[in-house]
């Protein structure tokens, strides 16, 4: 059977017949395979190098050509529609003047600008939570260990605090590099190396838990003039931890020990400088409070004395007339050197009122508490000084002060400031210089 002629193809709703494809859709054209095949036959002749193609081979052939065409038409329509954008691109490019161009570039750089400064502020913010992150992880490093932040006493401290910062970060770095606790690096567990560091470690890190925790309550405890108690409070925990650990070879390095004490010391240092602070205080308000007495005492001796003057004038005025007529001159003399020894002592207790430079001196001892050659220099403002001595002699001590020299000075600040100088070496307390005893100085012992 003869193939059909070009243009004609099986008809794809009624196979029997032929339908003309025009190139670009089926035509209404209809006909039989022989019709077609005798027309075609008729107007075109066979040429040898044609090959014939069966009926059903050319249903075939048709369905094959049938999709390509699809696929050519959709590609086709495809670089239409690509080809249409492309021309609406370039007619609003050609319509784009200079300045619309500049303008979108500009628009542009600054959406670049502000994704480059929310990325910079993500990094940031990236940076600062795996800061975070590493401060928690070493934290939690710390505290498996018993090491926990706490206050320190001397965190309030400006001249401490730097010193107290250097040492805890060493104490920190210590632990880090598992400096701290020193133990058995070939100790066996069930016949099992792996099983026997595991023992070990799980053990180091109990013992330096519990050596922590005995170090954090000797800060927290500590007072002043009880340091030595301290350390050998820890010092006694060091050993009772090296000696329960003695089967894996288990110490707290010295090291380690050391930076703890360092640590309590300056904790000590803290409630000792404190315990001065409130010393000082109370002498302060003790030096306050004589002051008071003392401008009081003379507040109410000049009032005495100007009614003591008043009421001797107002006596001299009504004698007077009488002892001029009898002649008396003695007794006027008398009675005007009266007159003028009250005003010498008003003008003597102006005065001292207004120059409070100007008291007593003295040099007391107290034999039953202080023992032999303990000295006590000070002055004071007071009218009558015996005041001030019998006041020192309260019931802070059992036994009263015994004086020794006591003379009033028109600048006793300076003259006890000299006596001061002259006895320094044998100042009891030097670092509290409002105490003013002299004598042997006692000896002190380390606190290491």
């Amino acid at each position: 059977m003869t193939s059909p002629p070009q243009g004609w193809y099986p008809d794809p709703h009624r196979q029997a017949n032929l339908r003309y494809w025009d190139g670009r859709q089926w035509t209404n054209q209809t006909t039989s395979p022989s019709a077609a095949t005798a027309s075609a036959a008729a107007s075109t002749p066979l040429s040898a190098n044609e090959e014939e193609v069966s009926f059903l081979g050319a249903k075939k052939k048709a369905q094959q050509l049938l999709r390509e065409n699809l696929e050519l038409r959709g590609q086709i329509e495809q670089m239409r529609k690509t080809l249409a954008e492309q021309t609406l691109l370039l007619n609003r490019v050609h319509a784009l003047t200079l300045t619309d161009v500049e303008a979108q570039i500009a628009q542009v750089r600054a959406q670049i600008a502000g994704l480059l400064r929310q990325k910079a502020q993500l990094e940031a913010e990236i940076s600062a939570e795996r800061q975070q992150l590493v401060e928690v992880q070493g934290r939690l490093q710390m505290q498996d260990v018993g090491l926990y932040e706490y206050h320190h006493p001397a965190e309030t401290s400006v001249k401490l605090r730097v010193e107290l910062d250097r040492v805890q970060s060493r104490i920190k770095e210590t632990i880090r590099t598992k400096a701290a606790i020193h133990a058995s690096t070939n100790f066996f567990f069930n016949n099992s190396a792996t099983q026997g560091r595991k023992f070990v470690n799980e053990m180091s890190r109990i013992m330096l838990r519990a050596y922590n925790s005995e170090a954090e309550n000797c800060v927290k405890t500590v007072k002043a003039g009880n340091l030595l108690t301290a350390v050998g409070r820890l010092t006694k925990a060091k050993e009772q931890i090296e000696k329960q650990g003695q089967m894996i070879s288990l110490r707290v390095s010295d090291d380690y020990h050391y930076l703890r004490v360092q640590e309590l010391e300056l904790a000590a240092d803290f409630q000792m400088r404190l315990q001065e602070e409130k010393e000082a205080e109370r002498e302060r308000k003790a030096e306050l409070r004589e002051q008071r007495k003392a401008e009081q005492e003379l507040r109410a001796e000049r009032e005495r004395l100007e009614k003591q003057l008043a009421k001797e004038q107002a006596h001299y005025m009504n004698v007077k007339a009488m002892l001029e007529d009898r002649g008396d001159v003695d007794a006027i003399r008398r009675i005007e050197e009266r007159l003028a020894d009250v005003q010498r002592a008003i003008d003597d207790v102006d005065y001292r009122t207004a120059n409070i430079r100007a008291g007593f001196v003295y040099v007391i001892s107290n034999l039953g508490s202080f023992g032999p050659n303990m000295v006590k220099i000070g002055l004071t403002r007071r009218l009558e000084p015996l005041d001030r001595v019998r006041e020192l002699g309260d019931a802070s001590v059992p036994f009263r002060f015994d004086i020794h020299a006591l003379f009033f000075s028109d600048d006793a600040v300076t003259v006890e400031t000299k006596l001061h100088q002259a006895f320094a070496e044998k100042r009891v307390n030097r670092v509290n210089l409002r105490r003013e005893f002299f004598g042997p100085r006692p000896t002190r012992c380390s606190p290491s």
